[in-house]
């Protein structure tokens, strides 16, 4: 599987959309530290404070009012308790006890000087299993500055802090804050709006490429459909610099192409016209000669030299008669050149159907196809035609029965005047411009003629016509 695309707009894609999410993962993920840290800064503000009020609160009251009090003041994320004596610190790790070790020192600067206070961090004692995101920043040992960068770090063993303060009767009030669990969820409405402006600007930027990729698609078009109309109308020139100048480059190419091939045209029918008045004024001659014979070997001479040079021009020419490229009906034109077989006592069958009528040359594909019908039935004295219609091309098969071609000469009978050994009798003889001119056609429409020999003998013309 291809992990690059091979368009450009999908590269282009590609890349965009692979820069826009890692820019959006990265900001992403400095919202979430940057909430952690207020969130964990303003734990840490309400534990100091809300602990040191509740001891001058609890210092100024009697045993009996601070029982009723405890109730009140108590909740779900901070239990408080009195004790006649503390309760032995228990065995943390290092950092837990440099982390405890903070939290008293600045707890011990807002209450009265001197007072006894004992402070350990528990990650088991409220919440054993800390949630999923909790879990992961553990595990990459994120750091930060302060003294509560040890809760931003391996939150594990800062889900419940136990502070226990001495009161000025002798007394303990036991503290035990655990963090709740939200604090460490994902927050929801920060990630929808993250989503939502990934997605607009994903769609701003599909929209973008589109119209980026769309001129070069339109050239694409411009430079397929040349080769089938010289005289199509040029690009239009807007859009960015680049793009402008692009079509401006590619109206300049077609205009300098019409005129040389204009310029050929005007040559070629000069040409003609110089090549046949000689031979027309030869035949003349010939036709005032006693000589029976000889005045017979020089008109097939003249036939010889005239379908010669026809060919040839035609060779040249192409396709460029100046008919114009319409809706046809190939069927019909299929029927028309096996009806014209069969009034000259040739054998010509046609197979198949086509749904939709081509756009293209009628005289040329007439002439294409001729041509390949002519060759079968030279070589083999039958030809069949089977018609395959898609929706990309209309295909046609000439088949024979004839003698086939060798496979290395396949493709050098497309050369102008090349005719193989079997073809130069009299009887099979020809120019050898036949199958140049209809490949010639077949390209000129946008697409191709191959030949290939078939199973048991026999040759398939193939004619491809994209729609």
């Amino acid at each position: 599987m291809r992990l690059i695309p091979r368009s450009l707009f999908g590269r282009l894609v590609l890349v965009l959309l692979t820069g826009l999410v890692l820019a959006q993962f990265l900001s992403a993920f400095v919202l979430l530290r940057d909430r952690g840290e207020v969130l964990f800064e303003a734990v840490r503000a309400n534990l100091i404070e809300r602990t040191s009020g509740i001891v001058r609160l609890m210092d100024a009251l009697g045993t009996a009012e601070r029982r009723r009090l405890l109730s009140l003041l108590s909740s779900p994320e901070l239990r408080i308790s009195l004790a006649d004596r503390p309760l032995p610190v228990p065995e943390t790790s290092a950092e837990s006890r440099i982390a405890a070790e903070i939290v008293e020192r600045q707890l011990s600067q807002r209450l009265p000087q001197g007072t006894e206070l004992q402070v350990s961090l528990d990650g088991a004692s409220m919440d054993p299993q800390p949630p999923p995101m909790h879990r992961r920043h553990m595990m990459g040992g994120g750091r930060m500055a302060g003294p509560w960068a040890y809760l931003h770090g391996p939150h594990a063993m800062a889900r419940s802090f136990d502070i226990q303060v001495r009161l000025r009767d002798g007394g303990w009030l036991r503290f035990q804050h655990g963090i709740p669990a939200q604090v460490f969820d994902w927050p929801l409405r920060l990630m929808t709006v993250l989503g939502i402006l990934l997605l607009s600007v994903v769609g701003l930027s599909l929209v973008a490429v589109r119209s980026i990729v769309r001129p070069l698609r339109a050239l694409r078009r411009a430079a397929e459909g040349l080769g089938k109309d010289i005289g199509r109308a040029p690009l239009t020139e807007t859009g960015p610099v680049e793009v402008r100048e692009t079509a401006r480059a590619f109206n300049t190419m077609q205009e300098r192409l019409k005129s040389y091939i204009g310029e050929r045209a005007r040559i070629l029918a000069a040409v003609s016209h110089d090549l046949k008045t000689p031979l027309t004024r030869l035949r003349l001659r010939a036709d005032l000669m006693d000589d029976e014979e000889l005045r017979s070997r020089i008109q097939a001479d003249l036939d010889d030299m005239e379908n010669m040079v026809s060919a040839t021009l035609d060779f040249m020419r192409g396709t460029e008669s100046g008919e114009t490229s319409q809706p046809v009906d190939l069927m019909a034109l299929l029927e028309s050149i096996r009806e014209d077989a069969l009034e000259a006592g040739d054998d010509v069958r046609v197979q198949g159907a086509l749904s939709e009528p081509y756009q293209g040359r009628p005289l040329a594909l007439k002439r294409c196809i001729g041509n390949l019908v002519q060759n079968a039935l030279r070589y083999a004295g039958t030809a069949e035609i089977h018609a395959a219609d898609s929706a990309r091309a209309v295909t046609l098969t000439i088949s024979d029965r004839g003698p086939g071609i060798p496979e290395d000469v396949l493709e050098k009978v497309f050369d102008p005047f090349i005719r193989l050994e079997s073809s130069r009798a009299h009887d099979t003889g020809g120019t050898g411009l036949g199958l140049g001119i209809a490949r010639n056609i077949a390209r000129a429409h946008g697409g191709d003629l191959v030949l290939q020999n078939r199973t048991g003998g026999g040759l398939d013309a193939i004619l491809s016509l994209p729609r």
